[in-house]
């Protein structure tokens, strides 16, 4: 197989989400109303999560130690995203970038730049 021929695929690191952009209404696809003020601004968009990085890498807490020479392990710790695949995010515009992968427009996202997730499934935390 030649290189031109290998698949490619994305891989979303740190704490960043890959997002399927829904273009700007007043009702999204899931339900939920934006105020005419966000979409005329674009302050806010949504869209379907794609992807998800790993996390946010967190340093080990014996790398702090006062003796440094010591042999640490290679494993790196992430605190978990709570961004899922398949969730939809509505999201700060500014903070994303805009991508175009094999044709395709997707948004990459700080997953701090997400103000609410909706997904599918029992409540968790609403009720």
């Amino acid at each position: 197989m030649r290189d031109d021929e290998t698949p490619k695929r994305l891989i979303v690191v740190g704490d960043r989400v890959l997002i399927s952009p829904e273009e700007g209404e007043e009702r999204t696809n899931v339900g939920l109303y934006l105020p005419p003020t966000a979409l005329e601004s674009r302050q806010v968009q949504g869209g379907r999560i794609i992807a998800t990085g790993p996390g946010t890498p967190m340093t080990e807490p014996t790398s702090m130690d006062d003796e440094p020479w010591k042999i640490h392990s290679a494993d790196v710790k992430y605190l978990p995203m709570q961004a899922q695949v398949g969730d939809y995010g509505l999201f700060f515009r500014k903070a994303a970038v805009e991508i175009t992968f094999e044709g395709k427009k997707y948004l990459v996202v700080p997953q701090a730049a997400i103000l609410v997730l909706v997904r599918e499934g029992t409540p968790e935390e609403v009720e």
